[in-house]
C-alpha cells in the first residue's frame, strides 16, 4: 500500500488500519522507539489505545499507545504512554528543529529523572511522516513534567492538602502512571501511594484558569447532591493546586455502570433507574450553581459533531453524505420543537461516568458541564446505551432505556423527552465518528448501524408529530411503550 494514499485517506478505512496496525508501520514505530531508549532497556509490546483521523485544518492521523519497556534482562516491565502523529506533508520532509518550549520541557524531564528510561522524549521519522512524543512531554501543558515527578508529587500533596482531604503526602512516596496522555488536549495521572492506608489519587491537568473554574463548579454540584440526593452524588474534588493548574480527585467507589449492562438483570435495572433519578436531580439544580458555566447550544453541538466526523467523506463518501443529511434533519426538527430554559447539564453523560455501589451512585467527570438544554444529557445517555449494546452485540436495548427513563421521566416535561431525540441522533453520529475504533475490522458496519439508527430516530420523531401531535419518548421502536411512557409523563 502506498503511504501517501493511506495518510490522505484515499485508501479508505483499510489504509488507516494499515498505518495503525500494519506490519510495516508498526516495525517503523518500534524501531524508532527502540532508538529513543537507553541501551540497557528493551522495547516490549506496543498496545494501541486510541486513534483519530482528521482532515481539517490539515490531514493527520493521531494514535496513543501503551508501550512496554523491559529491563534487568527483561525481568522488569514498565509501561509508558506514547503519542504518534502522521501527516502527509511530513513524508520525506526534513525533521526541523523542535520548539524552544519543547526543548526546555524535555530538559526539565531529564533533570527530574522522569524521562528515563528514554534518552529523548520526541522524534521524527520523515520516511513515514511520523512524529513521536513520549509522556510527560507536552509543550501546551508545561506543568505535566513536574506533576509526573514522584518527589514533586509528594511535596505537592503534603503542602496542598489538609488532614480532612485524606490525601496526605509528606510521610510516603508515590508511583506515577498516565491514565490519559493526549498531547495538546487532556492529561490524567494516577498517584499510587506506598502507604497501604492511602487510596489512589487522580490528577487532572488544565490550561490557565480552566482548572479553577471546573473545581468551583464541581464542588458546588457535589454539595448540591449531598444536600438533596439520598445516596446520589457527584465525586467531589479534593483540592485545586493553582500553581500547577491541577485538580486532585479521590478514587471513585464502586463499579462503572457499563460493566453491569451485559447482565440485564433486575439489579442493573435498579441502577439504571437510579441514574435517571440522579440526572433529574442534577437538572433541578438552582441557577446559583451555574454562574461560571458557559452556554452551549444545539448549533454548538452540531459544530462538534461535524468536527468529529470531518474525515468521513474521505473514507466513505456515501457515509459522509448520509451523516450530513442526518445533521441537517436534526437541526430542522429541533428548531420546530417547544423549548425550555437552559439548566445545568453534564454534557458528557454516559455509563462510564456513573459509578454504583449497593447503596450509592456517584457521577464523575464534570469537565464538560455547561448551561444547556437538559434534553442534551437525556439524549446522550440513550445514545450511549445504544453504543454499548451494539458494541457487545447484546439484546434488550429497549428495556434498558426504558428503565433509565422510568427513573428520569416522572418529573420531566414531555417536550424535553421529545427534544432528546435530535440530541440522541447527533450523539449517535458523533459516536460513529469518534468512538468506533478506526483500527477495527468492522468499522464500516458499526458506523453504518449507528448512523442508520440516528436516521430512524429522526424519522420516528417526524412521523410521531405528524400523525398524533403527541410527544413520543426518545428511545425505542416499540410504539406501545412510547404511548405508555408518554401517558405516564403527562399525568
Amino acid at each position: 500500500m502506498e503511504l501517501v494514499d493511506a495518510l490522505s485517506g484515499r485508501a479508505g478505512a483499510e489504509g488507516i488500519r494499515w498505518l495503525l496496525v500494519g506490519d510495516g508501520p508498526q516495525y517503523a514505530l518500534e524501531r524508532a522507539l527502540s532508538g529513543m531508549l537507553s541501551t540497557s532497556e528493551t522495547l516490549g509490546a506496543c498496545h494501541l489505545r486510541a486513534a483519530r483521523f482528521r482532515v481539517k485544518p490539515d490531514v493527520r492521523l493521531s494514535a496513543t499507545y501503551d508501550v512496554e519497556v523491559l529491563s534487568n534482562g527483561r525481568s522488569e516491565k514498565k509501561t509508558r504512554a506514547v503519542a504518534v502523529t502522521w501527516k502527509p506533508k511530513w513524508v520525506g520532509a526534513p525533521a526541523g528543529q523542535p520548539r524552544p518550549e519543547s526543548i526546555d520541557m524535555e530538559a526539565e524531564a531529564q533533570s527530574r529523572g522522569v524521562a528515563a528510561p528514554f534518552r529523548q522524549l520526541s522524534a521524527r521519522e520523515p520516511a513515514w511522516g511520523m512524529r513521536i512524543q513520549v509522556s510527560p512531554l507536552d509543550a501546551r501543558f508545561p506543568q505535566l513534567v513536574r506533576a509526573s515527578d514522584p518527589e514533586y508529587v509528594r511535596q505537592m500533596l503534603s503542602s496542598g492538602c489538609t488532614s480532612g482531604d485524606d490525601l496526605q503526602g509528606e510521610a510516603c512516596s508515590y508511583a506515577v502512571s498516565s491514565v490519559r496522555y493526549s498531547p495538546g488536549h487532556r492529561h490524567v495521572l494516577r498517584y499510587d501511594s506506598t502507604h497501604e492506608d492511602y487510596r489512589p489519587i487522580f490528577a487532572k491537568c488544565y490550561k490557565g484558569e480552566q482548572g479553577r473554574r471546573i473545581f468551583q463548579v464541581v464542588t458546588r454540584v457535589a454539595e448540591w447532591f449531598a444536600a438533596n440526593g439520598d445516596g446520589l452524588g457527584c465525586l467531589k474534588p479534593a483540592v485545586y493546586i493553582p500553581d500547577d493548574s491541577v485538580i486532585l480527585y479521590p478514587l471513585a467507589s464502586g463499579t462503572p455502570l457499563h460493566e453491569f449492562l451485559p447482565r440485564g438483570d433486575r439489579r442493573t435495572g435498579r441502577h439504571l433507574e437510579r441514574v435517571g433519578q440522579a440526572l433529574s436531580l442534577l437538572h433541578q439544580a438552582p441557577k446559583t450553581l451555574t454562574g461560571k458555566l458557559e452556554s452551549y447550544s444545539f448549533d454548538a453541538e452540531i459544530a462538534e459533531v461535524e468536527e468529529a466526523c470531518d474525515y468521513m467523506p474521505a473514507l466513505s463518501p456515501s457515509m459522509g453524505a448520509t451523516i450530513q443529511a442526518v445533521i441537517d434533519r436534526a437541526r430542522e426538527l429541533y428548531e420546530r420543537l417547544p423549548q425550555e430554559a437552559p439548566a445545568l447539564t453534564h454534557c458528557d453523560f454516559k455509563a462510564e461516568h456513573a459509578w454504583v455501589t449497593p447503596r450509592r451512585l456517584t457521577f464523575i467527570d464534570f469537565d464538560s458541564s455547561r448551561l444547556s438544554d437538559p434534553a442534551l444529557d437525556v439524549g446522550n445517555f440513550l445514545a450511549d446505551l445504544t453504543f454499548w449494546h451494539d458494541n457487545r452485540k447484546h439484546t434488550g436495548l429497549s428495556q434498558t432505556q426504558e428503565r433509565f427513563l422510568a427513573g428520569y421521566a416522572s418529573r420531566a416535561p414531555s417536550q424535553r423527552l421529545e427534544r432528546a431525540r435530535p440530541w440522541e441522533a447527533l450523539e449517535l453520529v458523533r459516536m460513529a465518528g469518534r468512538r468506533v475504533p478506526l483500527f477495527s475490522r468492522d468499522w464500516a458496519a458499526r458506523t453504518e448501524r449507528l448512523v442508520s439508527r440516528a436516521e430512524t430516530l429522526l424519522n420516528d420523531l417526524h412521523e410521531g408529530r405528524s400523525e398524533t401531535g403527541k410527544h413520543p419518548l426518545p428511545h425505542t421502536s416499540s410504539r406501545n411503550f412510547i404511548n405508555r411512557g408518554t401517558k405516564c409523563v403527562q399525568q
